[in-house]
């Protein structure tokens, strides 16, 4: 008699997380403060703990003792196919890391699994599931042709073919949020900074397929990342600068893990650029912004990679600013709710998620809440006008930054 197969099996789970599944002590800090678990009613099988206890079971029941002496215990496709739903509802912001009193990797653990199920037929979630097609088609997530990458810039903005500075435009701000790429490039001239693009050779840098579980789908991820680098290398750059957070930490994070090898140049979001421009005295105001503003913290540049302090600076740097936190911010700050392809896949919790962002705004009476991201932008703006608080302007640090520097911004 044939013997019983488990119903999954470990791949893309490391033998650390296997261990990482184990020391969970079920405290439940993770469900105080989980953004997809509050913003959903508080739907038990959203919270993190949960998760990794449902996956605990799963693995024993396939691999523990009692598998080993009788053989692995059968798992329904239908208990899989809600664990797969509810582990999408994730904006993989990593909270329930910063929080987790085992210090549980819970980001890499939540891609891992997903990664796992996606091989096995039970994953993305929704509309995510088209990104793998459209990311290997079209070379980015928005099915765009190439052409239009450029499509966005003003004739009088000056890019360089080759340069020591890169700027890496990302999808988002290229095909869709044209006024982040406008803004940027136009405080990059104005400050004299040449620079060069990759233009029709940019491609997606990744993140929709990793954060969702599609990284070794045909190695497309792999691939973009490969063409990505190479054609900055070609472009003769050292430093390559962001204005997305996704793009910024996918290329921290994930780029040198699939190219094999430590990434020839450095990686740096605007901010930090600017905020060491203002440091060296370079950079001369010409417009006074009187208002308040609040910073929310993107995930990904944020918690993921840990740059907070420079978009602070530069907006407290901006004449007329007056910078005000809301209590929650950096490693501690709640999710805007578009991460981890929510946006795309569950919307209208994306949205209840963005909405509880709002409130902290609100509670600050800021006039003005910014980000350093497209997407917190995008989702940001989006539950401001969900929840009827028009009177609170959503705006990134970049064209903030481009404003006070007496700039006409154009775009989307």
């Amino acid at each position: 008699m044939a013997k019983k197969q488990p119903s999954i099996d470990t791949k893309g789970i490391t033998a650390v997380q296997l261990m990482e599944l184990d020391s969970c002590t079920r405290c439940g800090e993770c469900v105080q403060w989980c953004p997809t678990y509050s913003a959903s009613g508080q739907e038990p099988g959203l919270a993190p703990r949960d998760k990794i206890l449902r996956w605990r079971d799963y693995m024993n029941k396939s691999y523990g003792l009692r598998a080993k002496l009788f053989g692995p215990k059968e798992i329904s496709e239908e208990e899989l196919d809600e664990f797969s739903s509810d582990l999408y509802q994730c904006t993989t912001c990593g909270i329930c890391e910063t929080v987790c009193e085992s210090g549980i990797d819970t980001i890499n653990l939540w891609e891992g699994i997903r990664a796992n199920l996606v091989k096995r037929g039970q994953g993305p979630y929704g509309k995510q599931k088209y990104f793998f097609k459209l990311v290997s088609e079209y070379g980015n997530p928005y099915m765009e042709p190439a052409e239009n990458r450029t499509a966005w810039m003003p004739e009088d903005i000056e890019v360089k073919e080759t340069a020591d500075i890169v700027y890496y435009g990302g999808c988002t701000a290229e095909y869709k949020q044209t006024k982040l790429a406008v803004a940027t490039a136009r405080v990059l001239n104005k400050l004299g900074i040449d620079f060069a693009m990759l233009g029709e050779d940019e491609l997606c840098c990744g993140s929709p397929l990793l954060r969702t579980g599609q990284s070794e789908l045909e190695n497309i991820a792999r691939d973009c990342t490969i063409k990505n680098v190479e054609n900055i290398k070609a472009k003769g750059a050292s430093k390559v600068l962001y204005a997305c957070a996704g793009c910024y930490r996918t290329s921290i994070v994930d780029w040198p893990k699939l190219y094999g090898k430590p990434l020839p140049f450095e990686i740096v979001h605007i901010t930090e650029f600017l905020a060491d421009l203002i440091k060296q005295g370079k950079i001369k105001w010409e417009k006074s912004i009187n208002k308040t503003v609040t910073y929310h913290d993107p995930c990904h540049m944020g918690r993921h990679v840990g740059t907070y302090d420079a978009p602070r600076y530069v907006l407290e740097n901006i004449p007329g600013i007056k910078l005000i936190e809301m209590d929650r911010i950096k490693d501690y700050s709640r999710c805007c709710g578009a991460g981890g392809g929510m946006k795309a896949g569950i919307p209208d919790l994306a949205l209840k998620v963005g909405e509880e962002r709002i409130e902290d705004a609100l509670e600050t009476d800021a006039d003005i809440l910014s980000s350093a991201c497209p997407f917190c932008k995008r989702n940001l703006a989006d539950a401001r006008d969900s929840v009827d608080a028009k009177d609170m302007e959503v705006e990134d640090v970049i064209v903030l930054v481009a404003e006070a520097l007496g700039l006409e911004v154009e775009g989307e």
